[in-house]
């Protein structure tokens, strides 16, 4: 008790006035955050994507398939050329914040999936930076030399598995169309004679273990931060009948 103040008023029951909701609350935040398990073939395939970008670098036969894909796409399509692909990469992520502005929400509010997306990002351009500077792989056009990975396959696929990880559980579509969206960005990246077919395979990998990772860190993360700051100490109004007093209490809880 830190201070009471005589007080006239109704006789009231102090059992009334319990901290038990209040630490139990508190501690349900902890046992409520839910731990992400993704399957092994989710996390299977787009590691094979990933090793098969790696595998392409120095075996014959990929790189053969790069350079012969390439070949077929600049002579049906030599004058092919359009900047959708820098817009179309965000535009499952954005999805995602469009349609809970449009009152369809998904498995997280705005706070909880902003914070994802952004470790996603995080882990999605930190890769991409290190393989690029360190591979150093001509582009198709020739212009520079870090092809490896694509980067805009890459935030695309992130944010084509953003979008299915939040809306899976509304509608399937929403996912189905966020990865067409993807697909579409990575095709592009090679009509624009701007990646191998092993660059974009390997950026799709990447973006979808971005994500994948972010909201398997993500809860981890929560009970690390959140609920200790919330459970050091509260401050609860108290009174006593039988003394007519009332005032506060300075009350310490575990952690």
């Amino acid at each position: 008790m830190i201070s009471s103040t005589m007080a006239q008023t109704m006789p009231v029951d102090t059992s009334t006035i319990s901290i038990k909701d209040t630490t139990t609350t508190l501690f349900d935040r902890r046992a409520a955050i839910k731990n992400y398990r993704p399957s092994i073939a989710g996390i299977a395939v787009p590691a094979v994507m990933v090793g098969y970008g790696f595998f392409a670098l120095k075996n014959p036969t990929l790189l053969s398939i790069n350079h012969t894909t390439r070949a077929e796409l600049r002579e049906d399509n030599p004058g092919f050329s359009t900047k959708i692909d820098n817009y179309l990469e965000y535009s499952p992520a954005l999805a995602v914040y469009a349609l809970n502005l449009a009152g369809i929400h998904g498995a997280h509010n705005f706070r909880d999936r902003t914070m994802i997306l952004g470790i996603s990002a995080l882990l999605m351009t930190s890769t991409v930076g290190i393989l690029k500077n360190s591979t150093h792989i001509l582009r198709p056009d020739g212009s520079t030399y870090n092809s490896f990975p694509s980067g805009h396959t890459a935030t695309a696929f992130m944010g084509a598995q953003f979008m299915w990880q939040e809306y899976k559980d509304v509608s399937p579509w929403y996912g189905v169309a966020g990865y067409a969206a993807a697909t579409a960005t990575g095709v592009l990246r090679l009509y624009n004679n701007r990646h191998w077919v092993s660059d974009v395979v390997t950026g799709a990998g990447i973006g979808i273990l971005s994500t994948k990772a972010a909201y398997w860190i993500y809860p981890k993360l929560q009970r690390l931060f959140i609920p200790k700051s919330a459970m050091n100490a509260m401050i609860l109004p108290t009174y006593n009948a039988e003394w007519k007093t009332a005032g506060i209490s300075l009350v310490f809880l575990p952690k």
